[in-house]
C-alpha cells in the first residue's frame, strides 16, 4: 500500500483509534445537544415557542456551551490527534500517538467538563456561555460547577495537544527527514494554539472557581480574562478549518500545494503573528478604552483575515491548477473535476462559500465607529453563524467524515443524504444570517428573548425574527441529521469503507505546467467588494437605528 494519509490512518494502533473515536463521538453528541438548544432558542426568539424568558436563556446556555465550546474543541482534539498520529508515520516510520496517557487524561477531563457545564445550565439561573460571576453572585454553587467545567476543558486542551506535540516532534532528527513537512508544521502550530487556549480558559475561570469554593476573592477582573479567552475561541477554529481543508485536499485528491511546503508553513505561521494582537476589538464597548487604542484595534483587526484568505487562495489555486492539468476547461469547469462523490467535498465546499459571507460581514463589526452600534444587536449572531456553523462546523464535519471511516472500518451511512445536507443547511443559514444581519441594522437586540416589547417595537422586528426562526430551523435540523448519521456510522457494521467514497482521480503525479488559476483571486475581489458594500450600508444606517443596546464590554 502506498504511503498516504489514508493508509497511515488505517495502520494506527487500536488504542489510538479508540481515543480518537471517543473524542469524535463526544464531539457529535455535543453538536447534537447544541443544535437542539439552538433550535429551541431560535423558535423562542422568533415568537414561535411561547415560554418564559428564563427558559429561553437556558436553551441559549445549552446551545452556547455545547455548540460553541465543546463541539468545536472535541472535534478539533479528535482531528488533531488522528492526523498527528498518522503524520508520525510520514516517510515510512511507525504511526501512532506518543504519550498516550496524556491524550486519554485530557479527553476524560474534557468530557467531565462538558457534563458539569450541562449540569450548571439547568441547576440554577441560566449562566449563558460565559458564566459571569457577577450574574451568579447569589448562586455560588452554580458558578462553582460551571467554572469547574471550563477549567477541566482548559486542562484537557493542554494535555491532548501535548500528546500531539510529543507525537510530531520525535519524527524529526531521523535519517528519513530533517524537518516537518507543511502538514506536520500546521498540526504543530494548531496544537500550540490549543494549549494557549487551554491556559486562557483556566486563567478566565479559575478565579471564579476559587471564589465560589470560598477560597478566593470575588473575580472582579473576570471580564478581561474572558475577552482573552473569547478571542482565541473565536479565531483558533478558523486555523483548524484551513488545516482541515489542507488535509482534505490531500486525502480526497492526492494534490499537494503548488506553492511548495515552505510557503504553506509561512501561511500557517501567520496565525501566530496576526491573531494574538487583534483582541482589542472585543473591548470596543469599554467606555474607558482610549480613542487611539480603538483606532489601533480596528487597524490591527484588518489583518485577522490575512492567513485565512491566503490559505484559501493556496488551496483553491492548487485544486484548480491540478484540475486543469487533468483536462478541465472554462472559468469554473475545474469544479466538475472535484470528488463530489465523497460527502466531505460537499461539506467543505459549502464551508468555503459561507466563509465569503462571514468574512465580508466581520469587517463591519471590527470598525470602531460601527461596533458600539452593532455589537449588542442581532447583527452579531447573524454574521457569526456564517463562521461557526457555515464555515467551521461544516469543515470539521467534513474532516470527521473523512477520518472516521478509516479508523472504524465502517462506511458512512446514507452517503447520498450526507452529500445533500450541507447545501440544505447552508440555504437555511443564508435565510437566518441575512435576516439576522438586517435585524441588527434595524437595531434588534441580541440578548432579549421577546423583541416585541409589548407592541412598542417596530413591526419589522418581529417579521425579521420570524425569518431568523425559519432559517434557523432548517439549518439546525439539517445539521442534526448530518451529525446523527455520522454518529450512527461509527456504530454500524464493521467492513471496509465503500469505494464510492473514494476520490475518482488522484492528481498527485499530474504535471501542472503553467495552468492558470483564476477562481481564488476572483473570490478575493468579490470579498473585498462585499466588505465595502456592507460597511457602506452600515454607515448609511447609523442614524436610522431605532435602538442602541450598549451592553457592557462587547462580546
Amino acid at each position: 500500500m502506498s504511503d498516504t494519509i489514508v493508509s497511515r490512518l488505517r495502520s494506527l494502533p487500536r488504542q489510538d483509534r479508540r481515543i480518537v473515536i471517543f473524542l469524535a463521538v463526544a464531539a457529535l453528541v455535543a453538536l447534537i445537544i447544541g443544535l437542539a438548544g439552538g433550535l429551541l432558542t431560535a423558535l423562542v426568539r422568533a415568537g414561535f415557542l411561547p415560554v418564559l424568558p428564563e427558559s429561553g436563556y437556558r436553551f441559549l446556555s445549552v446551545h452556547g456551551l455545547s455548540a460553541f465550546f465543546y463541539w468545536l474543541y472535541f472535534a478539533q482534539a479528535a482531528l488533531l490527534l488522528g492526523f498527528s498520529a498518522a503524520e508520525r508515520g510520514n516517510g515510512g516510520g511507525k504511526t501512532g500517538l506518543v504519550k498516550h496517557p496524556l491524550a486519554l487524561s485530557g479527553s476524560i477531563a474534557m468530557v467531565l467538563g462538558f457534563g458539569l457545564g450541562l449540569l450548571a445550565s439547568v441547576m440554577g439561573s441560566p449562566p449563558l456561555y460565559d458564566g459571569k460571576a457577577d450574574l451568579l453572585v447569589d448562586e455560588p454553587m452554580t458558578a462553582l460547577v460551571f467554572s469547574l467545567g471550563y477549567v477541566l476543558l482548559g486542562l484537557g486542551l493542554i494535555l491532548v495537544p501535548a500528546s500531539a506535540i510529543a507525537t510530531l516532534l520525535p519524527s524529526l532528527g531521523r535519517r528519513r527527514r530533517r524537518s516537518l513537512d507543511a502538514l506536520g508544521f500546521a498540526l504543530l502550530a494548531w496544537a500550540g494554539f490549543l494549549i494557549v487556549t487551554g491556559f486562557a480558559a483556566i486563567h478566565a475561570f479559575l478565579p471564579a472557581l476559587l471564589w465560589a469554593a470560598g477560597l478566593g476573592a470575588f473575580p472582579a477582573s473576570q471580564e478581561t480574562g474572558w475577552h482573552i479567552l473569547f478571542h482565541n475561541l473565536h479565531y483558533l477554529p478558523l486555523m483548524a478549518t484551513v488545516v482541515v481543508w489542507y488535509i482534505l485536499m490531500q486525502v480526497l485528491t492526492g494534490a499537494k500545494s503548488v506553492f511548495g511546503a515552505r510557503f504553506s508553513k509561512l501561511v500557517f505561521s501567520l496565525y501566530l503573528v496576526f491573531v494574538p494582537p487583534t483582541s482589542l476589538y472585543h473591548m470596543f464597548l469599554d467606555p474607558g478604552l482610549p480613542e487611539y487604542v480603538k483606532v489601533a484595534g480596528s487597524a490591527l483587526s484588518l489583518f485577522v483575515s490575512v492567513p485565512t484568505l491566503t490559505a484559501f487562495l493556496v488551496i483553491v489555486a492548487t485544486l484548480e491548477v491540478h484540475a486543469r492539468a487533468s483536462g478541465a476547461t472554462g472559468l469554473f469547469g475545474w469544479l466538475r473535476k472535484l470528488p463530489w462523490e465523497h460527502p466531505a467535498t460537499n461539506a467543505a465546499s459549502m464551508a468555503v462559500v459561507n466563509m465569503i459571507f462571514g468574512i465580508s460581514l466581520a469587517f463591519v463589526l471590527i470598525q470602531e465607529k460601527l461596533a458600539p452600534l452593532l455589537s449588542d444587536t442581532f447583527f452579531v449572531p447573524g454574521y457569526f453563524h456564517f463562521f461557526t456553523v457555515g464555515t467551521v462546523s461544516l469543515s470539521l464535519l467534513a474532516g470527521l467524515t473523512a477520518l472516521l471511516p478509516e479508523l472504524t472500518g465502517r462506511p458512512l451511512r446514507a452517503p447520498g443524504l450526507l452529500r445533500s445536507l450541507p447545501w440544505v443547511a447552508s440555504a437555511g443559514l443564508l435565510v437566518f444570517g441575512s435576516a439576522g444581519v438586517a435585524a441588527g441594522y434595524m437595531g434588534v437586540p441580541r440578548r432579549v428573548m421577546d423583541v416585541t416589547y409589548g407592541g412598542e417595537a417596530p413591526a419589522v422586528w418581529s417579521t425579521l425574527m420570524g425569518f431568523v426562526g425559519l432559517g434557523g430551523t432548517v439549518m439546525a435540523l439539517s445539521l442534526l441529521a448530518y451529525a446523527a448519521i455520522a454518529l450512527a456510522s461509527v456504530f454500524g457494521r464493521s467492513e471496509t469503507a465503500e469505494a464510492s467514497y473514494r476520490a475518482p482521480v488522484q492528481w498527485e503525479a499530474l504535471p501542472v505546467g503553467r495552468n492558470a488559476a483564476w477562481t481564488g483571486p476572483v473570490s478575493i475581489l468579490v470579498i473585498a467588494v462585499a466588505m465595502y458594500g456592507f460597511s457602506t450600508l452600515g454607515f448609511e444606517l447609523l442614524q436610522a437605528v431605532p435602538l442602541i443596546a450598549t451592553g457592557e464590554m462587547g462580546h
